[in-house]
């Protein structure tokens, strides 16, 4: 862990829940003159106390040392209000329906804000039977990549992750898709409404030759030749 909780958010967190400091003490089975010290900075709880403080105070551990309490407003969340948390570190992708307290490799993560796709980063979505083709125009190097591509609908939840040096496309279910995202290593989260898709031959071109005649003009204003 890189942080640690600190006697302001025991005090926040305590005057939230309407606790006494004698209150809290008696639930950890300490002093309450040990919960004035650890409020007032002249001392710490030790690390076996996190678990049973963060009971106390109905959260997870991780919120107490982050200091940002998750409220669940979750109830009736679907897949539509879906979060995304990518590992600096390791590279660890983290779905959750809603808003939600992650951490890897003990680092406290924050969620992806998905942007719309633009120039550096084109999509072309092809409806093959009963499938969205989806063909990101990107480089896939070790250093620059798409680290995957997701499909969202109100029930479900589609994840292909990909690799440098591989393709940057995917074959997804179409049933219920109302949100396509993929993810770029250096740039973020981006998200495009399938039906709006730049190659979605029911919306908006009909023409094949059409379609791929506006992919190679792409390729080209990018800088990307097709293999």
């Amino acid at each position: 862990m890189n942080q640690y909780v600190t006697g302001t958010i025991i005090k926040e967190l305590r005057e939230k829940n309407k606790l006494t400091q004698l209150q809290l003490a008696e639930k950890l089975g300490v002093s309450d003159k040990t919960v004035s010290k650890w409020e007032t900075g002249k001392g710490y709880p030790d690390i076996t106390l996190l678990e049973p403080i963060a009971k106390a105070f109905r959260i997870s551990v991780t919120e107490l040392i982050s200091g940002n309490t998750v409220h669940n407003a979750n109830v009736s969340a679907n897949m539509l209000k879906s979060k995304f948390y990518v590992c600096p570190i390791c590279g660890n992708v983290i779905h959750s329906m809603g808003a939600a307290a992650m951490s890897c490799h003990g680092i406290q993560l924050a969620s992806l804000d998905a942007e719309p796709t633009d120039e550096h980063h084109m999509v072309f979505i092809e409806r093959v039977e009963d499938e969205y083709y989806v063909r990101i125009d990107h480089s896939m190097t070790k250093e620059h990549y798409i680290s995957f591509v997701g499909a969202a609908s109100s029930d479900g939840i589609q994840m292909v992750k990909l690799y440098p040096e591989g393709n940057a496309e995917a074959r997804l279910k179409i049933r219920g898709v109302r949100r396509i995202y993929f993810y770029c290593n250096r740039d973020g989260l981006f998200m495009i409404d399938p039906v709006k898709g730049i190659d979605d031959k029911e919306s908006v071109y009909d023409d094949l030759q059409e379609r791929r005649e506006l992919e190679k003009s792409a390729d080209m204003l990018l800088g990307f030749k097709k293999r």
